[in-house]
């Protein structure tokens, strides 16, 4: 970054968890970083309006989980001490995919299934003890200040003072777009004479709600954290009950376009008996509801392409949801932005490299591709899926194959079910579904057994 007479100045668009890991990683390269974020800042883990999925779901996978440590020394002792539910799998959950169900055999992989407030709230805690890192609230950026060949600043709109409407200009040696899935960032591009990213889309037309529910005793039955099933072509319908930090667990059901979730009362309850998964209906029928039933239906995945050539200014980078947007069904956008923030810091240390701003941000996309990949993968084969990158090409049709081998095994085989869960935990590459043990499995065993009836207990090893 260049300097000024202020010294170099950073600017992070949004306070959410990309945001404040993009400033923390900034903090090491910049005498001053500010973050503007549209809401004020909760007190405590209370949801921002600004986060509307907040309500609903969300997990921390392991490949989350190891960059937030690298990130945020001791942060996962942080996390576990304040009461998040670390639940072990497939060991801890029942679970059911394409109608079967798996086998619970020994954790291989831990999520963690607390709210995402008690986990934004963690890091901001931490990442604003920096007395480099400042942040200004309320605050809107509306647009950037600089030309298609360099970024120079931002300009924002304060959202409830008395100068609400005027704007007004802050200059820094970088942007940094962290404003979520909404960006307005391809029209702040084209504004300052700049291109717009090319973006990749695919959409189901998946809607899901949530609703958080105690349980008769607090807690599930014996070794049993929650149930979930997961959605797939032939069983469109998915849901299931997640533990949080209280004791009490968030329950969700999704369906796609035309047969969206409903947020009444009743007809949420009558909405989960689609689901095939009768642990889920017996339980709700003695649970007691603590909160109303919370709608999304912005699911879309979403890939906007800044590494492509075009006129791309210097100065300017998009991480988290602004550069790439997942379907939540999968769980991916908490690990994804603090590996995302991993990748910064390690383009911008690089020794090697001359961190430019094309060069960090493919670093940054690569981050997000083995998720894109993961999602648009499974989205790809939804009935009624739409947009432009629906059709994955010849390379994708040609993996398809092995891969459909690779999860009819993986219900119930050790081996297979070890490496694709890492895979899917982004804790490994996808090359760890080709290792000689695994292939063996999947090309010369036939698909294991799996439970016909919900397992209730988890199995004590794994052969």
């Amino acid at each position: 970054m260049g300097g000024s007479r202020y010294g170099r100045h950073a600017v992070v668009v949004g306070g959410s968890l990309a945001g404040m890991l993009a400033a923390h990683v900034l903090a090491g390269h910049a005498d001053r970083v500010t973050v503007v974020e549209r809401d004020r800042l909760p007190e405590g883990t209370a949801s921002r309006p600004g986060v509307p999925q907040g309500r609903h779901p969300h997990v921390l996978l392991e490949g989350g989980q190891v960059a937030l440590e690298s990130l945020l020394p001791g942060f996962v002792a942080e996390l576990r001490a304040a009461g998040a539910p670390r639940v072990g799998m497939p060991s801890d959950l029942v679970l059911r995919q394409s109608d079967r169900w798996f086998r619970r055999f020994p954790a291989t992989t831990h999520i963690y299934t607390g709210s995402r407030a008690q986990l934004e709230e963690l890091v901001r805690r931490r990442v604003l003890a920096n007395p480099v890192i400042s942040v200004v609230e309320g605050t809107d950026v509306v647009g950037l200040i600089g030309d298609a060949s360099r970024v120079r600043g931002v300009l924002l709109r304060d959202r409830s003072g008395d100068d609400r409407g005027e704007q007004r200009a802050v200059e820094a040696d970088l942007v940094v777009d962290a404003s979520g899935s909404g960006t307005k960032a391809p029209q702040w591009l084209t504004g300052i004479g700049a291109d717009a990213p090319h973006e990749e889309t695919i959409d189901t037309g998946l809607a899901y709600a949530s609703r958080i529910y105690r349980g008769k005793s607090g807690a599930l039955d014996g070794g049993t954290a929650g149930f979930y099933v997961y959605p797939s072509p032939d069983q469109v319908h998915a849901g299931g009950a997640l533990p949080l930090e209280d004791g009490s667990h968030l329950v969700i059901v999704s369906g796609l376009r035309g047969d969206e979730p409903p947020t009444d009362d009743a007809e949420f309850v009558a909405y989960t008996k689609k689901l095939p998964h009768p642990p889920l209906h017996s339980w709700l029928d003695e649970a007691e509801p603590l909160s109303p039933p919370f709608g999304n239906r912005r699911t879309a995945n979403c890939r906007r392409r800044y590494d492509l050539p075009g006129r791309r200014p210097a100065g300017f980078l998009a991480v988290g949801d602004a550069l790439c947007t997942f379907n939540p069904i999968y769980g991916q956008g908490m690990a994804v932005a603090a590996m995302n923030a991993v990748a910064l810091r390690d383009a911008l240390a690089d020794p090697r490299r001359t961190p430019t701003t094309r060069r960090v941000q493919q670093a940054l996309l690569a981050a997000s591709r083995q998720a894109w990949d993961i999602s648009a993968g499974a989205d790809r084969k939804m009935p009624g899926a739409i947009g432009n990158a629906v059709d994955g090409g010849p390379a994708d049709r040609v993996a398809g194959w092995y891969l459909q081998r690779v999860q009819d095994c993986y219900y119930g085989d050790p081996v297979v079910g070890r490496a694709f869960r890492a895979v899917l935990t982004l804790s490994a590459p996808v090359s760890a579904l080709f290792a000689p043990a695994v292939a063996r499995a999947v090309l010369f065993s036939p698909p294991p057994s799996t439970p016909t009836e919900p397992p209730a207990t988890h199995e004590e090893t794994e052969v």
